[in-house]
């Protein structure tokens, strides 16, 4: 099986690495010598984190895949993170490090599907969060992140009509902030949907001076518990501008990596989901691992490809966004 076949099989080059190895040195002499950039999400296990070249939310993970004077981009996040870097640098070669780095929110919203939905609402303006495919941007008029969702639906008119997809739960979110009526495509996070009301309660009972973080893609049941609702920067900027030294988060658990590196005098403690693990990781977001990352940049490969008739329609709501973004100084 050579290299592509055992990629499209697996969703990565399965090659044996020397254990003696230093992957973080390798990595640091491969992004020189390619003249390559590391850009990963704020829910990567902590070593990928620590390599990488700018760490992020969505928001962040844009406007940077867009600015960079890289010639490659290693994208350590999930498919349609790469994707969107792909449509903004289309002559960039944009790598992933496993194919497979997949979406539950993205799966929840087949595009097909959604153009039907959105027949029904001619008049509707649709925000997409950034969290779908490639088909699904070039559907939308502007795409959004849960750091400027809110912000982004108060820039249109009051009178203007708005299909919100895919994620219920940051649509409804957006709907209580702004009072807007919005007509909601119904998808959700996996990660985001498994927090436990109750075992929160009781933790919380374990620490009660602790403040609860919580994203908007959580269920409404969790947002009325919470001291503070906004995205992986948000909450990591709140923690660390907070007085607090206690705080349970209900998000996904790889933003404590970062959270407990910019303050380590605080206790950050990952909100319990209703489960038998008691895990809160992303499957998909924790495919990634430093091997794969290492190989992926040895061998240029996964590569993504986005059609250029997707690029040239998906490129002008993202664009929209950052424009929105700029002018509110997001």
């Amino acid at each position: 099986m050579d290299i592509f076949e055992e990629i499209k099989a697996k969703g990565f080059a399965d090659e044996y690495i020397d254990p003696s190895l230093d992957l973080f040195a390798e990595i640091e002499r491969l992004k020189k010598e390619k003249n390559a950039v590391i850009l990963a999400h704020y829910y990567q296990e902590g070593d990928i984190q620590d390599v990488a070249d700018y760490i992020g939310d969505s928001l962040g993970l844009s406007q940077q895949a867009a600015k960079t004077d890289a010639s490659i981009i290693v994208f350590a996040g999930v498919h349609f993170m790469a994707e969107t870097a792909k449509i903004l640098s289309p002559n960039k070669k944009v790598l992933l490090p496993d194919l497979k780095a997949g979406c539950s929110l993205a799966d929840s919203c087949p595009p097909h599907l959604f153009k039907k939905f959105k027949e029904n609402y001619p008049d509707h303006l649709v925000i997409t969060y950034v969290n779908c495919t490639a088909e699904l941007k070039a559907l939308s008029d502007i795409v959004c992140t849960s750091s400027n969702a809110v912000q982004i639906v108060e820039s249109l008119p009051p009178e203007q009509k708005i299909i919100f997809g895919p994620d219920r739960n940051l649509g409804a979110w957006v709907a209580k902030k702004t009072g807007r009526e919005l007509v909601l495509w119904n998808g959700a996070c996996m990660v985001h949907e498994i927090f436990s009301r109750e075992k929160i309660t009781r933790l919380k009972e374990r620490y009660p001076n602790a403040k609860i973080l919580a994203h908007p893609e959580c269920e409404e049941v969790i947002l009325q518990l919470a001291d503070y609702i906004g995205s992986t920067t948000g909450i990591l900027k709140y923690a660390t501008q907070s007085s607090e030294k206690e705080f349970i988060v209900a998000t996904e658990s790889g933003i404590l990596h970062q959270m407990q590196k910019d303050n380590p005098d605080k206790i950050f403690i990952p909100a319990p989901p209703n489960n038998t693990c008691a895990c809160n990781d992303c499957p998909h977001m924790k495919r990634n691992t430093l091997e794969k990352l290492y190989l992926c940049l040895k061998n240029e490969t996964p590569e993504i490809e986005v059609p250029a008739h997707i690029i040239e329609k998906a490129v002008k709501p993202i664009e929209r966004m950052l424009e929105i973004s700029a002018r509110l100084g997001l």
